[in-house]
């Protein structure tokens, strides 16, 4: 268990990914030009922070994907919480139009998904296997 494909820490080998969405308040195109520049630059920043891996990111003019690699100890809700209150809070300073536009910059909502190399079925049919032993 030395690949890429997982990490260690002193009591736990895992592989944990999420997949992340989330909008603007309203859907509003608001994340272009400099706002969308400087939110990527946000988000890598607060994820170092945080011990979690960015993989992929696309950031759309009215929604944001993620994919997100990170420690069993960070909840999908904790990882979004904290990216989505550090850019509203930093993009909503240093972009002031959005304040005039939104009641706030992003929805309360997300989408979750957790991503991983092994399929659901694969997993079903080991454990499932496993009475036979």
């Amino acid at each position: 268990m030395n690949g890429k494909r997982w990490k260690r820490s002193k009591t736990a080998v895992y592989n944990i990914g999420y997949h992340l969405v989330w909008c603007p308040k309203y859907r509003r195109r608001v994340l272009v030009g400099k706002v969308a520049e400087r939110l990527k630059e946000l988000l890598l920043q607060k994820a170092r922070e945080i011990e979690v891996e960015i993989v992929e990111m696309e950031v759309m003019p009215d929604h944001v994907h993620l994919f997100v690699k990170t420690t069993p100890t960070n909840s999908p809700h904790f990882i979004t919480q904290q990216l989505k209150g550090y850019t509203s809070r930093v993009l909503r300073k240093e972009f002031p139009f959005l304040k005039s536009r939104l009641p706030s910059l992003w929805t309360r909502s997300y989408y979750c998904e957790s991503v991983g190399h092994v399929s659901e079925e694969t997993i079903r049919k080991y454990i499932e296997d496993q009475k036979g032993k």
